[in-house]
């Protein structure tokens, strides 16, 4: 068998046990203000780190490109509460733009 599969089936191994210990610990260890504070950050900080990785990251490394003005944009417009499908558009129309003009391709 390949290495990588020992790794999946490792990886599983783990989620799987990390699955079965939310059963076993005690409700009131889980349910206090101050883990519910914690889980909720480190949700927003992991879901931030993903959205710069994905903007900034190419082949060769750091990449600035037409998709950092179109995600900048898309985080004003989210800062303005405008619709998420009108910040879809507006974000795809920008990166599409740039692209088409020649900027940031």
């Amino acid at each position: 068998m390949d290495p990588i599969w020992w790794i999946v089936l490792a990886a599983s191994a783990v989620v799987f046990a990390l699955k079965i210990t939310g059963y076993v610990v005690p409700q009131r260890l889980v349910q206090g203000p101050l883990l519910t504070r914690v889980a909720g950050l480190v949700t927003i900080g992991l879901l931030s780190s993903l959205v710069v990785a994905q903007t900034l990251s190419g082949e060769e490394g750091l990449v600035i490109d037409a998709r950092v003005p179109a995600v900048a944009l898309a985080g004003v417009l989210l800062w303005w509460r405008v619709p998420f499908i009108v910040v879809i558009i507006l974000a795809a129309a920008v990166a599409a733009g740039l692209r088409l003009m020649g900027w940031m391709a």
